[in-house]
């Protein structure tokens, strides 16, 4: 059981997601960073689907109320267990009565706070990710606040001492522009691009973007020069899925994010590659972005140095687990 003792707005219980019912009018919702969650998990020996604390708004406090093995990903901040100082993406174990407490973030913009077991809330259609929006899922389907208690699930792993590299360090950044501030994406051309006329699908490719203040879990709203159709077009509604880039009559796109609409009408110029939406998930408002034209080949490539970046992960866990497993057997016999 862990109590929550500070947040800001907008902190919630997420998960992987509800996958399976656009078809109902039910977004998936779920972590805006996937990887830093399965990150989080493979860390604490979870099941891949094992649900976080999502956070998007600092600073946070929590107190731990059993030992709990815990893990912070996502993010680059100052964050302390009774006021010492602990790193992210590394596996710490706090006693009871310890406090946690995540300050602003130095990189990124969500956090995660993973624990041995997963936050244990009730699942609904499959999942235990909040959608703000429908107010189900998480707690109650709402937000946390300060006095609210969490469950979570059964263990006895009580691990500490090693951690995970970045995904940034791990995977790297494979468009290097010499940008610090600005997010590179890779994109493929989306089923009404060639409603564009030429000169704004050069824009759309070759101008940074703004990550406007107008921006959430639905999706980031972008700023820049306007984008233009060849004529005025009206478009039988679709399915929409994180990373569509939608173009409203306004010309400035949106792209959409975890908890965007199921479907949607207005013209899609591209779709950012899922290997890079943890990426987006990351950008700040006010963060610029540059999108990359590839193939759907490309795009699905993309996965492979994430997929083996976790691969890696997993050996190196299960094997530091194995070794400590060893260690405390040969401690016991000793005292026997």
């Amino acid at each position: 059981m862990i109590t929550i003792l500070e947040t800001p707005p907008l902190n919630t219980v997420q998960d992987l997601g509800r996958p399976g019912y656009r078809n109902l009018g039910v977004g998936s919702s779920g972590v805006m960073d996937p990887l830093a969650l399965e990150v989080g998990n493979i860390l604490l020996g979870n099941a891949r689907g094992d649900a976080c604390i999502e956070l998007q708004t600092y600073p946070f406090s929590i107190r731990f109320d059993a030992t709990t093995s815990f893990a912070i990903t996502g993010i680059d901040a100052e964050i302390t267990l009774d006021g010492m100082k602990i790193l992210p993406w590394s596996v710490e174990t706090a006693g009871a009565g310890q406090v946690l407490r995540v300050g602003p973030p130095t990189w990124g913009a969500r956090g995660y706070v993973c624990v041995a077991g997963g936050i244990d809330v009730p699942g609904v259609l499959g999942s235990r990710s909040t959608q703000l929006r429908g107010a189900f899922g998480g707690l109650d389907g709402r937000p946390l606040e300060a006095g609210d208690t969490l469950a979570t699930g059964a263990t006895t792993r009580h691990l500490s001492g090693y951690g995970a590299l970045p995904p940034t360090v791990a995977v790297g950044d494979e468009y290097d522009e010499g940008e610090p501030r600005t997010v590179n994406l890779r994109a493929i051309p989306a089923t009404d691009y060639a409603l564009f006329t030429p000169d704004s699908q050069q824009r759309f490719w070759h101008t940074p973007w703004r990550i406007t203040p107008q921006s959430n879990r639905v999706g980031y709203r972008l700023a820049g020069e306007s984008l233009r159709l060849h004529h005025a077009v009206e478009l039988r509604s679709y399915g929409i899925v994180p990373g569509i880039v939608q173009v409203p009559p306004a010309g400035e796109p949106i792209v959409q994010l975890a908890d965007a609409n199921t479907a949607g009408g207005y013209p899609r110029i591209a779709t950012v590659i899922e290997a890079d939406l943890w990426r987006l998930a990351q950008a700040r408002i006010g963060t610029r972005i540059r999108f990359h034209e590839c193939t759907h080949q490309q795009g699905v490539a993309a996965m492979q140095p994430v997929a083996a970046y976790l691969d890696d992960l997993r050996m190196m866990v299960a094997h530091y687990q194995k070794s400590a497993r060893c260690r405390s057997g040969a401690k016991a016999g000793e005292k026997a």
